[in-house]
Order: C-alpha cells, then structure tokens, then sequence
C-alpha cells in the first residue's frame, strides 16, 4: 500500500517527481521534443500528439504545482505576464475585472495598454477594505485581481473576506501568490477561486529558470486555460519546466532561510538611522501584522525602505557588495532594486504618487545567504547615504 503523503516538503519533492517508468531515472527527465509518434491514425501514445498541446516535464510541473497550492489542476506558461495573459483570455469583451490598487507594474501595464483596446474594463481599489471592493462590484465584475502583499508596498488584502464578497456578486478572486509562495500561503484553501505565480521566482529559487502557473479550483477553469495554452500557444518550454521542477524541491528548505534572513534585515533596518520607514508585515509596527500572522505562515523576505531621496537610493545601490543590483526577486542571492525606475516605471509619477511609492525607495529580496554578510553589506552602503 502506498503511503500518502501529507506533509508539504514530501509532496513538493514527490508530487509530479515520481521516477521515470522506463528506467527508473529518479530525476524528471527533460522531454526535448515538438511532435510524437503515433501508433497508428487517431491513437497517440498516452495522449500525446504534439508538445504544443502537452509535454510529460510540462505536465510533471503541473501536478506538483496544483498539489502545492491544494487546487484540482495548474497550467503553466512560458512567463508570469503570459499567465495574465491567459488570465485576461478566460474573459470576453464587456467584462470588468475590480483589481487591487497596488499590483506588479507589468500586470497595469499590460491591463491598460492591452486588455482595454478589447472592451475588458478595470477599476482599480484598495483592497485592504473589503468594503471598497464591495463598492466597486458591477453587474458584469467577472474577476477580483488582487497581490497580497502588494508590489513593492508590502500592503495585505484579507483574501477570505474580500472572497465572500466577490462571491456574493457571483465574480471569482485570482490571487498573485508569487511574494510567498504556496508554503507561506494558499489563497484557495482562505477562498480564492485561482492562484498565479511568477515561477521565476520562488518557486524556482536560481535567477535561471522563466515561467508562470496558474493553479485552478474548478476543472471547468482548467480546461479553458488548457485549451488557451493549446491556442495561443504560450506555454512554458520542457527544459524551464524542468528547472522549476527542481527549483521546487528545495522550496521548503529555501523559503524557511529567506524567512529567517528576512525578519533580520527587516529588524536591522527598522533600527538604522538612515532609513526612514520599513514596509514588511513581519514587524510588529506593520499595520497589518495580525493579518499577516493569521492569514500567512511566515512572513517571508520581501522588504521595501525608504532611504529619503532618489539620490540617496542611488548612493546605496552603487555602493552595494554582496546585494546583487537586478530585476527580479526570489533568488537565493539577495536581489535589490528600485521600483520607480525598474518594476513600477510603466505607471508613470503619478500611478506611483497614488500609491505612496517614493524615488526614495529600495525592494529587497533577501537571499539565503550568511545573514551577518546581507547586514554587513547593507551597513557599508548605507553609511554613504
């Protein structure tokens, strides 16, 4: 009898990573091939007809990213923005989409630029309050989009109650996941409908492998974003499937480091002098803590300061050592950046005004590193500040 398996290190090795039937490989192997030969008219091998529609590493990753997140199934795509895209796919001209206020810059950008020349509409809330979602709800709100927490304001939404709200309007909540990942949080076990990651990061842990998922609640959601892989065709290749694969048997071990090194710097830099406010729901002066500690499972690496000015943060980011300068985040090297000209530069001045990012700020992602190098880099750059 095969033990099950409950615990979530053992299903993220696991789930999807059983050995390969034909020889045993224990590692998933890479299925480098855009067609498959069929053995006779009409009957593919195991249901494989050509690598747009499926690939076995593809549907490997599926399995394990659907069972992390506790949802039915998951489809992933060649990048985090092609899994909004397909996102934006699910719906037809005339729908609304109510959205959180504070989103990653590449998803408004694409919202704005992109989905409205389609008759998509978008109403942008805060969504800390539930009840300006309420508001915002019309009669054809097919979606609540929101990130939790935000990109780079580190604000909360309370997904259960904002989900009770959507649903009593009869629209579904997709949550962008990708700051926690599924081990610190699940939006479908607090009533979210869908799940998007950016598997760039988290879940693949190296800076090295490009992708993004969405993991379903409903086999109806899996089949429509099945059928748009197979359509539009922007589906995650064998080989970056392969790399998230095995970015992902490490998460548990991983984002447990970046927990632990985060909640430090966080605590470091809310004591420096040089550094005006700190944004991470690990502090205690986080206005959202308690949400924080009863909707998360940890509070994760993801931190945003404000250093004052637009030079000052040029000063620190040139000075930095062992931070590595960069887009991105989620590494196991501690990345850092400056969202006004990098995540959030396609919002303009004034999208940032109205959220509150500064020139001033710096994003974190702390790595795994030896948390005494991250504080000791970090107190170099700052003293030129």
């Amino acid at each position: 009898m095969k033990a099950e398996r409950k615990g979530f290190s053992t299903r993220a090795i696991h789930d999807g990573q059983e050995p390969e039937q034909l020889t045993g490989a224990v590692g998933v192997p890479i299925y480098a091939t855009s067609t498959y030969q069929q053995d006779e008219v009409g009957k593919p091998r195991l249901g494989y007809e050509y690598a747009r529609v499926s690939n076995p590493t593809r549907d490997r990753l599926e399995t394990n990213l659907a069972s992390l997140e506790g949802g039915v199934a998951a489809r992933v795509f060649a990048s985090g923005m092609a899994a909004v895209t397909a996102f934006c796919q699910m719906m037809k001209s005339g729908d609304h989409v109510v959205a959180g206020d504070n989103l990653y810059g590449g998803s408004v950008r694409f919202f704005n630029q992109v989905m409205v020349k389609f008759g998509i509409t978008f109403t942008y809330v805060d969504t800390k309050d539930p009840e300006n979602v309420a508001a915002a709800m019309q009669g054809n709100t097919r979606y609540v989009f929101l990130e939790t927490p935000t990109n780079p304001m580190m604000a909360l939404t309370d997904i259960a109650a904002v989900s009770k709200v959507a649903h009593a309007k009869g629209a579904e909540v997709i949550v962008d996941n990708t700051f926690m990942s599924p081990f610190f949080q699940r939006p479908l076990e607090l009533g979210g409908d869908m799940v998007l990651h950016s598997t760039t990061k988290f879940l693949n842990g190296h800076s090295d492998g490009l992708g993004g998922v969405i993991v379903c609640s409903t086999a109806e959601q899996a089949d429509t974003l099945g059928f748009l892989q197979k359509a539009s065709g922007g589906i995650m290749s064998p080989f970056e499937s392969w790399l998230i694969l095995r970015g992902v048997k490490t998460l548990v071990v991983r984002m447990k480091q970046h927990d632990i090194n985060g909640r430090a710097v966080a605590e470091y830099l809310s004591k420096h002098s040089k550094v005006e406010r700190v944004l991470y729901p690990g502090l205690k002066e986080h206005p959202q803590h308690e949400l924080a500690k009863r909707q998360m499972k940890g509070f994760g690496s993801m931190i945003t300061f404000e250093t004052g000015s637009l030079e000052n943060a040029k000063k620190l980011l040139k000075q930095v050592k062992v931070c590595v300068l960069a887009e991105s985040l989620g590494g196991v090297e501690t990345l850092i950046s400056h969202p006004a000209s990098m995540t959030h530069e396609a919002i303009g001045a004034e999208g940032r005004a109205r959220i509150g990012l500064t020139d001033g700020m710096v994003r974190i992602s702390v790595g795994i590193e030896e948390v005494e190098d991250i504080l000791a880099d970090l107190e170099q750059a700052l003293a030129v500040v």
